[in-house]
């Protein structure tokens, strides 16, 4: 029964199925490790991420004030503004906002530049807003002295700042600003005269000698010399710097630096040198962003539309599989099987991408499943053809899958043309959508040419093949 090259395709079927159930049940997975001990390390139970359609939250549109801004810098000025508003939204959820996975963007209509913001599961919709609005503030701050360190941290910590490494918390940013919001004061830096009003430009530059990238300041005449005052005073000391309290990047200053210009080096890459460039500049620049656009979702609704798009889904999976078996009796059971398989491959691919799943991007992941049953329409009508016409199950398998193929990749492949231009120029909606049809067609071209095929050659030339009701 078990055909030589047939064997490979059954096990890496199974290994699929496997590793589909692990990642979306990993609580049972997780358990039956826990019951083995075998040392082995969980698997993540983070949850489906979910649109704000399906979890409730707000979807806000902000226009940024670029006007002196020239034309050619202004992607870019967005872009920074962007991480800048991201990372603030992002660090505050963990504080009070009560943010799951926002979404940052960017978008330009016209000369108009925008930025869309969503944010599923917010608690606190007004203080959201408040936070986004805020104008980003560059500041750089100077080093406390060690007994004033001490001092903060034990007014905050009382006996718990004992076991507190000042050294580590004063010289990584996630450590550091997780204590500054925790306690409200920053144990490490004080302010200074220097901030982003004095900052003219930072751009992004490379060694000469070691061709690592560097991020290049310059300082307006006034902030020239409050810098090098600064870093006259400082040197061998950090000159920390950041954007809204929050700390971005902490040089050493090695010298006195004279001139407004100066050069951020360390062991960071290129995209790193270059995101640190965009905040730095969208911190000097006092843009602002005034919003025209607000629609909130209750997660009450948010869950409604959850359940009734789970069970639209699940009826309709099982409407499909109804049809397929009345119709193609064992054959439509093994297809089915194979749907089942398809959809859990769908489903933990959602999660491990991650895709946000939203009423649209269930409808495209819907869709798809249409076109896997299809495909295997398609190939069932031939291989009855073939029955018909005498020919032998292993025959009717094999002419009924390369007759069928020419259909089936110029249906899928039309759809796949037209879920590829929605995506690109759609709006979120309509992206949600065509990704997930992407997906969901992508995986069906495996579900109906690899597995069901792979299932169907377990009967060739045994007794069940020769029982034609069965097939037809």
């Amino acid at each position: 029964m078990f055909q030589g090259k047939n064997k490979i395709n059954l096990i890496i079927i199974i290994a699929v199925s496997l590793f589909s159930f692990a990642v979306i049940f990993p609580q049972y997975c997780n358990w039956v490790l826990d019951y083995l001990n075998l040392g082995l390390p969980h698997i993540s139970e983070k949850p489906f991420r979910l649109g704000l359609d399906l979890e409730g939250g707000s979807h806000l549109v902000y226009e940024a004030d670029l006007e002196g801004v020239p034309l050619k810098e202004r992607d870019e000025r967005m872009q920074g503004l962007r991480d800048i508003i991201e990372r603030r939204v992002r660090e505050r959820g963990s504080y009070g906002l009560g943010v799951t996975e926002p979404e940052v963007r960017t978008q330009k209509i016209k000369d108009s530049y925008r930025l869309i913001i969503e944010l599923p599961g917010v608690k606190n919709v007004e203080e959201a807003i408040k936070e986004i609005g805020k104008t980003p503030y560059l500041e750089f701050k100077e080093e406390r002295l060690k007994s004033e360190r001490e001092t903060i941290i034990k007014e905050q910590l009382g006996e718990d700042s004992e076991s507190v490494q000042l050294d580590v918390v004063c010289s990584i940013p996630d450590f550091l600003f997780q204590f500054i919001n925790l306690y409200g004061e920053d144990p490490c830096f004080q302010a200074t005269k220097l901030t982003g009003q004095y900052l003219k430009e930072a751009k992004l530059e490379f060694n000469q000698t070691t061709l690592e990238p560097e991020v290049s300041l310059e300082f307006n005449k006034e902030g020239s010399k409050i810098f090098e005052d600064l870093t006259s005073q400082n040197i061998g000391k950090v000159l920390a710097i950041y954007i809204d309290n929050s700390p971005i990047s902490l040089p050493v200053v090695r010298e006195s630096i004279s001139g407004g210009k100066a050069q951020i080096s360390g062991s960071f890459n290129v995209e790193e040198a270059k995101g640190l460039t965009r905040n730095l500049n969208a911190g000097a620049l006092t843009v602002r962003i005034n919003l025209i656009s607000q629609t909130t979702v209750g997660p009450t609704l948010g869950s409604i539309s959850l359940k009734k798009s789970l069970q639209a889904g699940t009826f309709g999976f099982l409407g499909v599989i109804l049809f397929i078996i009345l119709f193609y009796r064992l054959s439509g059971v093994l297809a089915s099987l194979a749907l089942v398989i398809y959809a859990g491959a769908l489903l933990s691919l959602f999660k491990i991408i991650p895709v946000t799943l939203t009423l649209a991007g269930i409808g495209g992941a819907i869709l798809s499943v249409g076109m896997a049953v299809d495909a295997n329409v398609l190939i069932f009508e031939r291989m009855k053809e073939e029955r018909k016409s005498g020919e032998s199950f292993s025959k009717s398998l094999e002419v009924g899958f390369s007759r069928a193929w020419p259909s089936i990749r110029d249906s899928n492949f039309t759809t796949l043309i037209v879920a590829l231009i929605m995506f690109s120029f759609g709006t979120s909606f309509v992206k949600a959508f065509a990704l997930t049809l992407i997906l969901g067609i992508l995986i069906s071209l495996f579900s109906s040419l690899f597995v069901t095929k792979s299932f169907l050659k377990l009967f060739v030339r045994t007794k069940i093949s020769n029982i034609k009701w069965l097939w037809s």
